[in-house]
């Protein structure tokens, strides 16, 4: 009977062990690397330009002497182009100058946003527009369409600049697209990346209690010393 019983904890924490090591793996490797580097440089904070340039607008219109149509919910003041313009309910663009709307941000516009929010002397080496993206891509869950400006770096920096309005939105380079790679591991949202409480992953927490309980159980009845310690206890009541 013992060595029966011992005979299928063994088993089964082996089988625990070979089913969830190689997330485990995942786990211990996707952890060293989170622990081994700076959250600011995984989000670029130094490729940002440190110097903000201060604006001191002049002869503005009134946003009431935009589209009469409109009702204004929302307005915000930005700078394309060196050039004031109103962003009115998150959907249209206006030049706070003439009261002129503008269509959108263009590639050449889109560029020198980039550049002015990063560091000096990086040079472009092509611009994409970006209509769509999907649960894996680097610029998933922002606004849309986006310039996406790819630099020569030796970690591959792409800007990404929201199409609508020129906001500049993120910045990407190869050791962001690693943290990534490995927060899916981590988190075991294979499908989105982003999901901390999937089943999948409390599936895996629950097997991975059972494997180290059974390899305690397992050690508790197959070691010498443990059950001579535990014999001298009960004869000593």
């Amino acid at each position: 009977m013992k060595r029966n019983r011992n005979y299928y904890i063994r088993k089964t924490h082996r089988y625990l062990g070979i089913f969830i090591g190689i997330q485990f793996i995942g786990w211990t490797v996707s952890g060293l690397y989170f622990s081994w580097t700076d959250i600011d440089e995984i989000h670029g904070d130094q490729f940002h330009h440190e110097h903000v340039t201060t604006h001191s607008p002049r002869n503005l219109i009134s946003p009431a002497q935009l589209d009469s149509t409109i009702g204004i919910s929302s307005l915000e003041l930005r700078y394309i182009n060196h050039q004031p313009h109103y962003w009115v309910n998150d959907s249209l663009l206006y030049n706070a100058l003439t009261g002129q709307i503008k269509k959108g941000i263009t590639e050449t516009e889109a560029a020198e946003i980039a550049q002015n929010h990063l560091v000096k002397n990086l040079e472009i080496l092509k611009t994409e527009w970006i209509t769509e993206t999907d649960n894996h891509h680097e610029y998933r869950g922002r606004p849309l369409p986006a310039w996406a400006v790819h630099f020569e770096h030796p970690e591959n920096l792409t800007a990404y600049v929201d199409a609508r309005n020129g906001n500049f939105e993120r910045v990407r380079h190869s050791r962001w697209r690693w943290f990534d790679f490995l927060w899916m591991f981590h988190t075991m949202d294979y499908a989105g990346r982003d999901n901390f409480n999937n089943w999948l992953l409390r599936a895996f927490s629950v097997f991975g209690l059972f494997t180290v309980l059974s390899g305690f159980t397992l050690y508790a009845v197959s070691s010498k010393t443990f059950l001579k310690t535990t014999s001298k206890l009960k004869k000593n009541k």
